[in-house]
This record gives C-alpha cells, structure tokens and sequence, in this order.
C-alpha cells in the first residue's frame, strides 16, 4: 500500500473517533443508544385525552440551531421489472422514459403524477446475472435494457421534468465473467492479476468467515484462492492496487459525462471489510478514505454530484464516518426498521428522540452537509407490505412517518401501491402492476408475479380512488414538496403524552410545522401545549383523512390519521 493512501486511511480515523465521542456523549454509555432504530426515551403510556409536554429545559442558542436536510423524493427502480417498450417482456430504459410522467409530469398543477425529484436504477450495466450486481463491463448498458444512447434520452426527459437520476455503481467486486477477472485467474503473470485478492500471491491462508455472512470468502480456481465476499461469482477488487482505484474513478466520470446526477454506491463498507475478522475502526477508516478520494475526483466533472452509500450498520459511529467528504447520504437501516416498528405495533418507540441525537452527530461530522436516506423496503428486504403483513391501514402510517421525517425518502418501485414480496430475492423483485388482470401494454413478464397475482394491487385499479394508497402517497409527496419545513427542516422530538400517537416538529429556517400521527384503530385527543420557546401549533397545514379537528388547543384525530399543523 502506497504511503500516500495510508495517511489518508489515519486522516479518516478522526472522523471515526470524534463520532463515537459524540455519541459517548449523548448515550448513556448504552450501544443501542447510537441506533436510530433505539427507543432511547421511556414515552408516557396516559390515554386518551392526554397533554402534550414538551421537554422542560429550554435549549441554548446553540441547540436551536436549524441545521436542514434539503431533500428529494426518491424512486428505486429495478430496470427488468418496471416497464417493458418492446414486447420482449423485460423492462428496459426506453420502457422508464415512457413511464415519466407517472413519476412526475413536471406540471406542478397536476395531481395525478406521484411528484417525485429523483430516481435511482438498479444496475444496469451488462452482467451474467438477472440481477446485474457482478458486472462484467464497467463502460456499457446490458443488452436487456437498451444502450448508453437511450439512457442519455432517459437522463434528458427526466432533467426536463425535475428528476434527477443516479445509477447503482458496484465497485466493491467484478463478475468472475468480466475479462479482467478471467485473465487474472488464468495467468498468474497477467496485468490484472493484482486487480483482485488473492492469497496465495500475499501469503495468506485461504481460511476465514465472510463479513457478509457467506462462509468462507476464499474460493478455489486453477489452484490459487481468490477473495469473494459475497458469492464465488462476484470476486473482490484490490483497492490496495493504484490502478483499480484510478480505474473505478475514471468510471465514476464516464458516468456523470452521459448526464447522470450521482450515484448509490452498493456495498460501501465491504471495500476492505471482507471477512468478520476485519470489522473495526480501522477499517472503516480505509473504507472512507478510498470514498473521499472518489468523491473528490468526481467533482471535478460535477460540484453537485449525489452520492448515496449501502452501509448496512445500525451503528451511527460506523455510518457517520462515510458523512465525512464521502457520501451526502447513508441509508438509514435503523430507522426503516423503527418505522415499521411503530406502525405495526401501533405504538410510538421514540424515533424522533433517537433521530434528533443522531443527526445532531452528523452534522458535525458532516460539518452540516449530510443528508439522510430513509427507506421502508428495498431490494434486499421482504417488501414492507408483506412485513406489515398486508395491512393496509399500517402500510398508510408507514408512508406517512417517512415522508413527514427529514431525508432523502426512497420508495421502492410497487411500494406506493401496496405490492407483497418476500425471500427469495426473485421474490422482492417481481415485475410492477401495471393492470388488474396483471397484462397489457409495457407490462413486463420476466418472473412469475407470485406474490402479486391479478386481481391484487395495481397502478391501474388504484389510479382514480380517492382514498388508495397510490392516491395516499400522492399527497404526501405534495404537501412535503410545498411545505419547506417538511422538505428541508430538522426534526425535533415532542412527545404527545399518548403511546398511541407519534409526534415530532420539523423546523427550517424559514417555518416549522408539527407532525402527529395517531397510530391506532380508534380515535385519540391530544391537548397542544407550548413548546419550551414558545411556539404554540395553532391551525391544520395537512390532515389525510380529512376530519381532525383542532379546537381550543385540543386535537382530535380519527384512527390511522397524520395531521400536521402550523403555528
């Protein structure tokens, strides 16, 4: 390793150590605390009616400072799946161009579009796999999808509407088919030979227990035994090697020259944590200094570049090192567990207390820069409808928890119609419901839709109900484009006094609103105080059901309600 990328490696422990210093601070010395997923707060159990309380001790100067989180809706997209524009029954990038104007018209005076600002797609570079996460050509879309001209039209009709579009880059690892690996495995003395990890060339012992939870990492070719953290077919990349590092640089730029705005960048962690032996400050050190070199030569081509990082941690000291000069955000794992938590369950677990402590971490780590990345389900986890266990009402109180918390929220492609999936990940994968009978024109047919057979929830059957969930997540989607509080502001715990109710205030240098939310199947009061600087919530911003009522100070929310009030 050259000494240059060592220093580096040391600058990034500082960030690793003022991050768990921070949260010493704040947690009590519990590890849980540091989790955004944490009760970290007992919460009143008095039934309804009941009295907001604020906390007592009125913040200092310093605390009250708004630190905001300008955001973007968000829309993962798995490419096979989504819409398919040629009849050949797998979805392609011609197929998400024609489907635009579902995701957002750029009309700001309709309605009937779901208003996201940004969308992420799965991979889509070639690759032997449906999936497309072992790439075998860094610099070219998979013949499935289309080409590298139809991905710049896809790029320029979403920038036409107010989308962004970043793309899945998986660095950490290459497909075994991918010509550099091949060469690699068959000529010890081949230039790509040091691209990948290989034991016997740096005298170690082939043994050990994968940090991804696969077993040995080691796997057997032509005698040598080459480092796969995931799967024998996805061998690792040497980043200890200069020129894999300025070769997934230049990639990286080839990207944002065809137009795209950044980057969910998979596996983030696994850069040099391989094996379970290999979790540790240490390493997470390495991790983030190679993320900041690649961030810095990104923007070079592009200030204002996206990136987004899978760092699968509940640990916010783990997570908040990558804020530092890596990513703009981390996916929050913790919190999407906590939110479906809390609806499920019916009950408020303090998330906005643990999140408030939490992201007051990263904005120092960040020096106010990050942004967090909050999700429900994804690619890699049983759909939320199905952990919610198809209830409907509880999937509506998830949606609104996220979309009314700060972040970046990512919904999965399906998720705002209610789509059911669980492992395997075919399964979690399935093609979008376009139509009730589950055929008609772009629908895709690459995988039987068995979690989701005709008959169940569909784009189509939905489209028109006032009160569906697609219509549901519509105008969410608008009241937070339209409120700058809710796009951009900070969040603050406030705790209604009631188990059954979650509450939180989300304030921007602009406004403030707050958020409350009855969890429950039957109707709660809550009684609005003053907060501890005085601001009463005096009149309803955004109600979803249409009939709560604020009188005298005193809330009344009917079952499975979100209202959300000004002052």
């Amino acid at each position: 390793m050259h000494s240059t990328y060592l220093r580096r490696a040391g600058a990034a422990l500082l960030p690793c150590a003022l991050t768990a210093a921070l949260l010493a601070g704040c947690s009590s010395g519990n590890d849980q605390d540091t989790s955004a997923a944490s009760s970290a707060a007992a919460r009143p159990t008095a039934s309804s009616p009941a009295s907001a309380a604020p906390a007592a001790a009125a913040p200092s100067a310093a605390e009250t400072a708004v630190d905001e989180q300008p955001s973007s809706v968000y829309y993962e997209i798995f490419v096979r799946s989504f819409y398919d524009s040629n009849g050949d029954g797998i979805g392609d990038l011609k197929g998400i161009t024609e489907k635009l104007d579902y995701l957002n018209d750029g009309n700001p005076d309709t309605h009937d579009d779901l208003g996201v600002g940004g969308i992420w797609l799965m991979p889509i570079n070639p690759s032997p796999s449906y999936h497309g996460y072992d790439v075998t050509d860094y610099r070219s879309v998979n013949p499935d999808y289309g080409t590298v001209e139809d991905l710049r039209e896809l790029v320029a009709e979403a920038h036409k509407r107010g989308i962004k579009v970043i793309m899945d880059l998986v660095v950490n690892h290459t497909s075994s088919e991918h010509p550099w690996f091949k060469a690699a495995a068959t000529d010890p003395k081949s230039p790509y030979r040091d691209w990948y990890v290989w034991a016997e060339d740096q005298g170690r012992s082939p043994e050990g227990v994968s940090a991804a939870g696969s077993g040995n990492p080691w796997h057997s070719v032509r005698g040598s035994h080459y480092m796969a953290t995931f799967w024998e077919k996805m061998p690792d990349l040497n980043f200890d090697n200069p020129k894999v590092r300025e070769e997934m640089k230049s990639v990286g730029k080839f990207w944002l020259d065809q137009g795209l705005d950044g980057f969910r960048l998979d596996a983030a962690k696994h850069i040099y944590e391989d094996t379970a032996a290999d979790r540790g400050d240490a390493t997470t050190a390495k991790n983030v200094a190679w993320w900041q070199e690649f961030r810095s030569s990104l923007t070079a081509v592009n200030p204002n570049v996206y990136l987004v990082g899978e760092v699968w941690e509940d640990s916010a000291a783990t997570v908040g090192a990558y804020l530092n000069k890596a990513f703009d955000s981390g996916f929050n794992f913790g919190l999407s567990e906590s939110i479906l938590s809390a609806a499920g369950s019916e009950k408020d677990n303090g998330l906005a207390f643990s999140l408030e402590r939490t992201y007051k971490l990263y904005g120092k780590v960040s020096e106010g820069s990050f942004t967090d990345a909050t999700f429900l389900g994804n690619h890699d986890v049983n759909r939320s409808m199905t952990q919610l266990q198809d209830n409907a009402n509880h999937a509506r109180m998830a949606a609104a928890i996220q979309l009314t918390l700060p972040g970046n929220p990512f919904i999965y492609y399906g998720e705002e119609i209610g789509m059911r999936g669980q492992k395997p990940d075919e399964g979690i994968r399935e093609p979008m419901q376009w139509y009730p009978s589950g055929s008609g024109q772009g629908q895709t047919t690459w995988e039987q839709a068995a979690n989701n057979p005709a008959g169940g929830a569909s784009v189509e059957s939905e489209n028109q109900k006032a009160d569906s969930l697609l219509s549901h997540y519509r105008k969410l989607i608008a009241l937070r484009k339209s409120t700058p509080a809710l796009r951009d502001g900070a969040v603050k715990e406030y705790s209604p006094g009631n188990a059954g109710v979650m509450a939180y205030e989300r304030i921007a240098a602009d406004g403030r609103a707050l958020v409350v939310h009855n969890l429950t199947g039957s109707g709660q009061t809550v009684k609005l105080e003053k907060t501890t600087d005085g601001v009463l919530y005096a009149s309803v911003l955004g109600d979803t059901s249409g009939q709560a009522s604020l009188k005298d100070g005193s809330l009344s929310l009917p079952a499975y309600t979100t209202v959300v009030l000004q002052p």
